[in-house]
C-alpha cells in the first residue's frame, strides 16, 4: 500500500464509496487522496494533522477534507477501546464534469468552497448524526441522496477551518515517504527535546535542505509545527480529569522550562494556560 498519494479502495463504476471504520486506532500514516472525504467520527478521540495545522477530533465531530489535502488521525489509545468513523468519500466531478456546476446545485457551493482547506463541525444536534447512522442500511441511490442532503446542511453551517492553506500538488511517493517518516517520529516524540539534527537525519537530508523541504511542504518551519503540536497536547492535558499543574503540563508537553511554555500558549492559543483550563470548564 502506498503511503503517498493513498488510492480509496472502491470498486469499478461507483462515483460514490462508503466506509465504516472500526479499530483500536484509525488509519495512521499521513497520506491524501483525491475524492473528498466527509466523515463522522462516532467512537473515539485524538491529533488530526490537515495540511499545515494541528487540530483535535472527537466523538460527534463531523470532518470534511478536500481533494489531495495531506492529513492524519493519530487517535489517542487511552481514550476509548475502538474508535469508529462513518465516511463517504466522492469526488467534484465523480457524477460529471458539470454535475455540482449546475444551478440546481447553487446552494452547495459554499461547501465546495470551505472543503478545499477542510473544515470540521462539532454537532450538538442529532440531525447529521442520525443522516451518518442511516447509511449503513440503505440502498447506493439512497446514499448519493443522504449526502446530498449533507452536503447542503453543511453549507449553511459555520464551521471550522482544519488547514490556513491549501495543496496545491500530490506529493510523490519518495516526498510522502519522507514527510510521514517526519510527522511519526515528531508525533511519537513531542514530549522530548528534539534538536534539528535529530529531524534532519529521520528525513536522511542535510539541516538545511530539511528545512526548505519542511517549510515548502508545510507553509511553516519545522519549529513552528512542533510547538502548536506541543500547545495542542499540553491543551488536552489541562482539560483531563485528573489535575496537573501547569508546571506537569510544560513538561508532558516537551518544554523545557515553564516561561516558554506559557510564552508559547499564549502565543497560539491567544491566552494563559490557566485561562484556557477555567474558560474550557464553565
Amino acid at each position: 500500500m502506498k503511503v503517498l498519494p493513498f488510492q480509496i479502495p472502491k470498486p469499478e463504476n461507483h462515483a460514490l464509496f462508503y466506509q465504516e471504520d472500526k479499530a483500536l486506532i484509525f488509519y495512521d500514516k499521513f497520506h491524501q487522496h483525491d475524492e473528498i472525504q466527509v466523515s463522522y467520527i462516532a467512537e473515539g478521540e485524538g491529533t488530526l494533522v490537515v495540511g499545515d495545522t494541528i487540530n483535535y477530533y472527537k466523538k460527534g465531530d463531523l470532518l470534511s477534507i478536500g481533494s489531495n489535502l495531506p492529513h492524519v488521525f493519530k487517535s489517542d489509545r487511552f481514550a476509548y477501546k475502538n474508535s469508529e468513523m462513518i465516511t463517504l468519500f466522492f469526488s467534484r466531478d465523480a457524477f460529471g464534469e458539470s454535475f455540482f456546476n449546475l444551478e440546481d446545485f447553487r446552494e452547495l457551493k459554499p461547501f465546495f468552497k470551505k472543503v478545499s482547506y477542510g473544515f470540521k463541525y462539532s454537532s450538538k444536534s442529532d440531525e447529521l448524526k442520525h443522516l451518518f447512522i442511516q447509511l449503513h442500511s440503505k440502498s447506493k441511490l439512497q446514499r448519493f441522496l443522504i449526502l446530498l442532503e449533507i452536503l447542503k446542511i453543511l453549507s449553511k453551517l459555520k464551521t471550522q477551518p482544519l488547514s490556513s492553506y491549501i495543496q496545491d500538488k500530490k506529493y510523490t511517493d519518495s516526498e510522502g515517504k519522507r514527510m510521514r517518516d517526519v510527522l511519526d517520529y515528531t508525533m511519537r516524540h513531542y514530549h522530548n527535546q528534539i534538536s534539528l539534527r535529530d529531524i534532519a537525519a529521520i528525513s536522511a537530508m542535510t539541516k538545511n535542505a530539511f528545512c526548505k523541504y519542511f517549510k515548502k511542504h508545510t507553509n511553516k518551519t519545522y519549529f513552528q509545527f512542533l510547538n502548536e503540536l506541543r500547545i495542542e497536547k499540553a491543551s488536552k492535558y489541562l482539560l483531563m480529569e485528573e489535575v496537573f499543574t501547569i508546571a506537569d503540563v510544560s513538561e508532558k508537553a516537551g518544554f523545557n522550562n515553564i516561561s516558554n511554555f506559557n510564552r508559547q500558549f499564549k502565543n497560539i492559543k491567544k491566552m494563559t494556560p490557566s485561562s484556557y483550563r477555567k474558560k474550557k470548564n464553565l
